[in-house]
């Protein structure tokens, strides 16, 4: 299949991607992860055996697309929750003594 990584074109066969990725040892998963064979792949570390090209030089998007379309089952991680809004010292107070009682 062809499909274009950080601007170059690359000719990926799955059978090709096993046989390279066979015999590396998995680095821990921290975002996007492929499932090769019986292990779980960090996206960009797959990337970066198969296109030989730095991992800044694309994204992991580009490969889990690339992937998926190979047929690999990829996950994806879920963005980084947004942490609260902090509340004003005041804002804490009036929280802590809660709302007037309705007469």
């Amino acid at each position: 299949m062809r499909c274009v990584i950080a601007r170059f074109p690359f000719d990926l066969v799955k059978s090709d991607v096993q046989a390279s990725m066979k015999g590396i040892k998995p680095e821990p998963v921290t975002g996007d992860s492929v499932k090769i064979g019986r292990r779980a792949y960090p996206v960009k570390q797959v990337g970066e055996v198969i296109t030989r090209q730095d991992r800044r030089d694309f994204t992991a998007s580009e490969v889990t697309r690339a992937l998926t379309r190979l047929g690999f089952t990829c996950d994806v991680a879920a963005p980084a929750p947004v942490p609260a809004r902090r509340l004003s010292p005041m804002q804490t107070a009036s929280a802590l003594l809660g709302a007037p009682a309705a007469a």
